[in-house]
């Protein structure tokens, strides 16, 4: 019993400390000026480089959480606008797929089993990749998922004109974060300090939460959960919204499918639901934000949300990245260097390589 209570407190203390990060990133970024942050902001005015930095630095610190609510918190603090910030939202959602891909490499040793997991981690991959194969060009020329997601943010944003003062925004913490920015009074510092501590939170709120309320009911009813397309999608949403990690929902696939306990196509829908389910913390990141940091979240959701309606309803669809997935696998069994080419080239080489040579 005390050790439940003592979950739940960690938990609840692992949440507060974030919606403290996070208010004490948007005061920092508020005050930084420096030319590093302004030759980044600068950087993100082209979307392809926008889309592949979301992707290598979401790739190198495999938190996907942590770098959507950073940009939350940038596009509020007003150093970055909502159309700069969702290719970067949208790279974010397939670096966050190096983890699952990483988590296959484990069965490296046994030749049956290593085709199968790193089918399964390569299958969160290719959807990622294929929904912004999709959404990406609507975005870049019609502004698709950033009018889309402005028109609901604006059903959540305060119609007294006085709003576009940013008061009506005040966070509970922002005395304390602003009485520590000045107190600092090195914005970069204060920077560094509040991704630290988004990052930290994140790592403590998925750790408590997993531990306290999947763990257990994901072995209990992990027969269950894949029994139909509907159930395995919703259990997707519903353990990665509990844990605000896809990467780690995802990565609990890959040794399901590698040791035959469920198919492939059977796990996909829950891979699907999982990617929904990885917003909720952008949304919490968004809570009392601007209008477009609010939007910007809701970018997040109806990306993920537009990938379900694409593949999820149609088997034909949805059996494209399972079957790409399923090929990448049998080829990487039979040269052993193709999986660790394809994630040096995905995550980080072809990234920066684009953003080199993207440069204005």
């Amino acid at each position: 019993m005390l050790s439940k209570v003592r979950s739940y407190l960690i938990v609840l203390f692992a949440l507060l400390l974030f919606i403290f990060a996070i208010d004490l990133l948007t005061v920092a970024m508020g005050q930084l000026n420096s030319g590093l942050a302004r030759d980044i902001i600068q950087a993100t005015r082209n979307p392809f480089i926008s889309l592949f930095v979301g992707l290598l630095v979401t790739a190198l610190i495999q938190s996907s959480s942590t770098v959507t609510a950073s940009i939350v918190a940038i596009v509020a603090s007003g150093n970055m606008t909502l159309q700069q910030a969702v290719p970067m939202v949208l790279g974010a959602n397939i670096g966050t797929t190096l983890t699952s891909t990483l988590v296959s490499l484990t069965f490296i040793n046994k030749k049956k089993e290593f085709s199968r997991a790193l089918s399964a981690g390569i299958s969160h991959d290719m959807f990622n990749i294929l929904n912004v194969i999709i959404l990406f060009p609507l975005e870049l020329y019609f502004n698709f998922l950033s009018k889309g997601s402005q028109k609901i943010a604006a059903l959540f944003a305060n119609d007294n004109p006085a709003s576009a003062d940013f008061e009506y925004n005040r966070m509970f913490t922002r005395n304390l974060t602003e009485w520590i920015v000045e107190n600092i009074n090195i914005p970069f510092l204060s920077t560094a300090l509040a991704i630290f501590l988004v990052f930290f939170s994140i790592k403590i709120l998925t750790t408590s939460v997993y531990k306290t309320f999947v763990l257990d009911s994901f072995e209990d009813i992990s027969k269950a959960i894949f029994k139909n397309t509907g159930l395995s999608f919703l259990y997707g949403m519903f353990f990665t919204a509990a844990v605000q990690s896809s990467t780690v929902t995802t990565s609990l696939v890959v040794p399901l499918v590698a040791n035959r306990k469920v198919s492939l196509a059977k796990s996909f829908p829950f891979i699907i639901g999982a990617n929904i389910g990885t917003t909720i913390t952008a949304v919490i990141a968004a809570m009392y934000k601007t209008e477009a940091a609010i939007a910007l979240a809701f970018v997040h959701v109806l990306f993920n949300a537009l990938g379900a309606l694409i593949f999820l309803p149609f088997p034909e669809i949805r059996q494209i990245p399972v079957k790409l997935a399923e090929f990448m696998g049998k080829t990487s069994v039979k040269y052993r260097v193709f999986g660790f080419a394809y994630i040096l080239l995905t995550f980080f080489i072809i990234p920066f390589l684009l953003i080199y040579f993207s440069r204005d």
